[in-house]
């Protein structure tokens, strides 16, 4: 069976009612990032950063998977489906894909501050975090999410991912945040890869197959156009 490896990014979640970042009306334009999504910040006023994570969560409980998300679960009838993604909700899993790397976290999950690598699963029913929760090793409970500035500890297994990839798919990102743009470059030649986003994407390749619309209807194209190569 094929592999189908998938980079998303917040378009992905769009329309599930998720808040991108980079648009204009985006979440960056109501908060500095320095303030909210780096170590720094975290430092300088925990209590802002965990109550934005804490919104964020809140957000997510009340969003469901978009068609998007179901018709890559569908995929995994003819390819064997990878998904990398940028995003730090759930919204693949609940949709019931079985393979997926997280870059940047898990927004439903937590870690302490002493070890980002260990992650703790928060409940829907008490999904908050507050200054002053210990995590299981008496240290202060942190977002168990890839701020900038701070390594990325999944991206050498993305890596190997995408070098393995028949097929390379990449949905509803910028091609912007590194290291997470550069695993374009590890695509094997010959392997031929689809852009889906209603938005122009700037890329270095010009042998990239362009589907102009969102995750839904592209997902939905990009179907047609793979199983005639399954």
């Amino acid at each position: 069976m094929k592999k189908l490896v998938v980079l998303s990014g917040a378009g992905m979640s769009a329309e599930s009612g998720i808040s991108t970042f980079r648009d204009s009306d985006g979440l960056w334009e109501r908060y500095r990032v320095e303030d909210v999504a780096t170590p720094e910040g975290f430092e300088a006023n925990p209590a802002l950063v965990l109550d934005f994570y804490n919104q964020r969560r809140r957000q997510l409980l009340e969003c469901k998977p978009n068609m998007g998300h179901s018709g890559l679960v569908a995929l995994e009838k003819y390819f064997d489906v990878r998904i990398i993604t940028q995003n730090i909700d759930n919204l693949h899993e609940q949709a019931g894909s079985s393979k997926v790397i997280h870059l940047h976290g898990e927004l439903m999950k937590y870690c302490s501050i002493k070890n980002l690598n260990l992650a703790y699963d928060l409940s829907p029913e008490n999904p908050d975090l507050q200054v002053g929760d210990k995590a299981p090793d008496g240290a202060q409970r942190r977002p168990f999410i890839v701020w900038f500035g701070e390594p990325v500890p999944m991206i050498e297994p993305a890596i190997d991912w995408v070098r393995e990839a028949d097929i390379f798919v990449i949905i509803g990102t910028s091609l912007n945040v590194y290291p997470a743009a550069g695993l374009i470059s590890y695509v094997h030649k010959g392997s031929p890869v689809y852009l889906i986003d209603p938005k122009d994407v700037k890329t270095q390749r010009n042998d990239i197959h362009i589907i102009k619309a969102n995750a839904s209807k592209g997902v939905k194209r990009l179907t047609e156009l793979v199983k005639q190569i399954k």
